[in-house]
């Protein structure tokens, strides 16, 4: 009997093991995780769709210890006028703070940024005339932003000419 118990006593501590070594913290990140980022932060649709349903099911990622976080479009509007630019500024973050974290903020920040404007046009596309010249003006001042800041900092006088350039309707449609 002691025999019959120390062998399954010593099979049920080799599959804990088995199963700490697989799955613990100590488990390594994946070889690829730069070429996955690299992938997820260029300027394609292509990129942002991947991206983005990786977002959607984080937990098949889980290994690769990605910073998902976010705080959208940090202190500016994340829905300017009801352009919804929530996703676009959420993808920047995650470049940012993958990037930053793996030590290659500033050989990709000029990338991250490009991918962000990107984005935000696709939104902006979404829309026709005056409502498309307001929300391609938005965009290009995130862009500027956080090229220059390295966050989008919109103030109320950016506002106040999106809201002129989408108040004109009419006379911009024929022009845009």
């Amino acid at each position: 009997m002691p025999r019959r118990l120390i062998t399954l006593l010593t099979a049920g501590l080799l599959g804990m093991v088995a199963a700490v070594t697989v799955s613990g913290p100590a488990a390594a990140v994946p070889a690829d995780k730069p070429a996955v980022l690299s992938s997820w932060t260029q300027t394609s649709a292509s990129s942002y769709n991947a991206w983005n349903s990786a977002r959607a099911n984080q937990a098949a990622w889980a290994a690769y210890r990605f910073d998902w976080s976010t705080d959208y479009c940090s202190s500016s509007p994340d829905n300017p006028f009801g352009f919804d630019f929530r996703l676009s500024c959420h993808r920047h973050d995650f470049g940012y703070r993958n990037y930053k974290a793996a030590g290659q903020f500033s050989a990709n920040k000029a990338r991250v940024d490009s991918a962000f404007y990107e984005d935000l046009k696709r939104v902006c596309a979404r829309y026709g005339g005056a409502s498309n010249a307001a929300c391609l003006s938005l965009a290009w001042t995130y862009y500027q932003a956080v090229r220059i800041f390295g966050a989008p900092i919109v103030d109320q006088a950016d506002l106040d000419r999106a809201a002129r350039l989408r108040a004109a309707g009419p006379q911009l449609a024929g022009s845009v």
